[in-house]
């Protein structure tokens, strides 16, 4: 009878399996030749690189200024009652013909606590620099759909009392340049 009796079919495997298949041997690759505290490091160090990237390309785009561009905050002051009206004349006219003048829009805003939220109307503007302000501002004026949408729209009286005008330039830390 051979070495390897019914109830040696078991030993067979055993021995079959640890000598001529060798599993360790066969199972073995260069990625297992790394010890195991370097593939961790490398899949740590891969995971923080991902998450940077990602945090980099999701971040807040930041608006940046192409040479001297300036902000200008403007702060009318409407006459008693008007504010609704000047707000339509923006909203209408104003906005698109300060468009067509390279006067870009930045925001609009209504105050909320009393007692200037019954009379004042807050945006911001951006020029490409103060000259291209003035020149701006000289084109809006003299630009003959204002003209016209200003005198019909204070065909009962004024509509802004006084502005307050202010040029900016903004810090290297603001989201806006």
């Amino acid at each position: 009878m051979n070495s390897f009796s019914n109830s040696g079919n078991r030993d067979f495997a055993v021995y079959v399996t640890a000598h001529i298949f060798k599993p360790r041997n066969v199972l073995r690759s260069p990625v297992m030749n790394i010890p195991w505290f370097r593939l961790f490091a490398f899949a740590a160090l891969s995971f923080a690189a991902g998450c940077l990237l990602t945090a980099r390309f999701m971040a807040p785009e930041k608006v940046q200024a192409a040479g001297s561009r300036v902000f200008e905050l403007r702060i009318y002051h409407a006459m008693p009652g008007k504010l609704p009206a000047l707000v339509n004349r923006f909203g209408d006219h104003t906005r698109i013909i300060f468009d067509r003048h390279s006067m870009t829009s930045v925001g609009y805003w209504l105050p909320q606590d009393a007692p200037v939220k019954d009379n004042t109307f807050i945006y911001i503007l951006a020029h490409p620099n103060r000259d291209a302000a003035t020149k701006n501002w000289d084109a809006f004026r003299k630009d003959p759909e204002w003209q016209k949408v200003q005198a019909e729209s204070e065909k009962d009286g004024k509509l802004v009392d006084h502005v307050d005008s202010t040029f900016m330039t903004p810090t290297e830390f603001s989201n806006i340049r």
